[in-house]
């Protein structure tokens, strides 16, 4: 019998999308003052890179494949980036309310990144 790939909670996929949203759209505000290069440079890098790389059974469309911290770093790098950004860019309550969006993805993240460390799909592919 085989195990099947890893479903995404619907909620933690949704919050998980927000706070990428949220860093899109914060970091390059927060930067374009210092340098619409660095700006643009941000959402280049914020998209592009879970874009590229992503751990083979989390997503359906793999382009590069990546061992699962490499998914999960990708992860906290749009965490950090809405959560810093929207302090910098945006006024002290909009910036508390990402911050605790933030919180709540990570909580919703804990068993999709057990799942990514344990090897992803690798593990799913054994029978029993």
């Amino acid at each position: 019998m085989s195990v099947p790939l890893r479903r995404d909670n619907p909620a933690g996929s949704a919050l998980r999308f927000a706070t990428e949203l949220i860093a899109w759209v914060a970091t390059p505000w927060a930067l374009a003052s210092h340098s619409v290069a660095l700006a643009v440079l941000s959402v280049v890098v914020l998209i592009g890179l879970p874009t590229l790389f992503s751990t083979p059974g989390d997503k359906r469309s793999v382009i590069v494949a990546v061992p699962g911290f490499v998914t999960i770093l990708l992860v906290l790098l749009q965490l950090v980036a809405a959560v810093a950004a929207s302090w910098v860019a945006w006024p002290a309550a909009v910036a508390v309310v990402v911050s605790v969006l933030a919180v709540a993805t990570v909580a919703f993240e804990v068993p999709r990144w057990r799942w990514l460390l344990s090897g992803g799909a690798r593990s799913t592919s054994r029978t029993g």
